[in-house]
């Protein structure tokens, strides 16, 4: 198995060395604006619902979820998880929050109203990332693949291989659904994939690399990863693991 993890880190690293297939567009971020962001979030999934962003933060006896304040970063309110629990990505679908955990195999569900404890799912695999398209929960577990599921049973519906170019790409971590298409940090890479829900081929290709500049980064600053989507307004924020900064950004196709 630790072989099999370390030959996909390899193909995952070769990804931006390798040319797009045809049909993929190739863009880039201009900041619009730069915020502040907590730099001990270890960010794993980031999500706007009725103009207010929420956070959930991973990392064993520091995992959270957090409604965060956009313009100062700070917490308005903030949920603490058990150290036993490792917290990922997460979401809202009809009043419901859902939070993914690693290697624990559950998903917890709350009113999001209320931070009401409703229940929790039993997840067979990883939880990684976690956004929905307004009907199904979708989920990915780190592999190449992305799962739909029933958000009143957890039960998989269907599930995409993610592709670039006919190749499968592993590592899929925080998702973020966008216009149509599930938009796709990949772990330890500073490139965002846009992906066709429908096929799982990778239709554009985000390059992020640059995006803190090299000032604000220390030893225990980490990668790339939170893509959260404002529907209300059309903005859409990114930021990473234990960054100082969250960035308002326009896509930008490169020429």
């Amino acid at each position: 198995m630790k072989i099999y993890r370390f030959l996909l880190v390899l193909m995952v690293c070769a990804l931006p060395l390798v040319g797009c297939a045809q049909n993929v567009k190739e863009y880039k971020f201009q900041v619009v604006e730069s915020l502040p962001h907590e730099r001990s979030a270890y960010t794993q999934g980031l999500f706007f619902h009725n103009g207010e962003l929420y956070e959930s933060c991973g990392q064993y006896g520091s995992s959270s979820f957090r409604k965060v304040q956009l313009k100062t970063g700070k917490d308005l309110r903030r949920l603490n998880f058990d150290a036993r629990y490792f917290v990922e990505g997460s979401c809202v679908l009809d009043g419901r929050l859902y939070i993914l955990t690693w290697q624990e195999h559950k998903c917890f569900v709350y009113d999001i109203a209320t931070w009401k404890f409703l229940g929790e799912f039993y997840n067979p695999r990883e939880g990684w990332g976690l956004t929905t398209n307004g009907k199904d929960l979708i989920l990915s577990d780190g592999s190449t693949k992305i799962y739909f599921l029933d958000p009143q049973t957890f039960a998989v519906r269907s599930f995409k291989e993610v592709t670039l170019g006919g190749q499968p790409v592993p590592f899929i971590n925080e998702l973020e659904w966008i216009n149509g298409e599930i938009w796709a940090n990949v772990y330890t890479q500073d490139y965002i994939l846009i992906i066709d829900p429908a096929t799982g081929k990778v239709k554009g290709r985000v390059d992020c690399r640059g995006l803190l500049p090299a000032a604000l980064r220390k030893p225990g600053t980490d990668v790339l990863n939170g893509i959260a989507h404002n529907p209300a307004t059309g903005e859409i924020y990114v930021t990473g693991k234990y960054w100082p900064k969250m960035f308002k950004v326009k896509l930008v196709e490169k020429k």
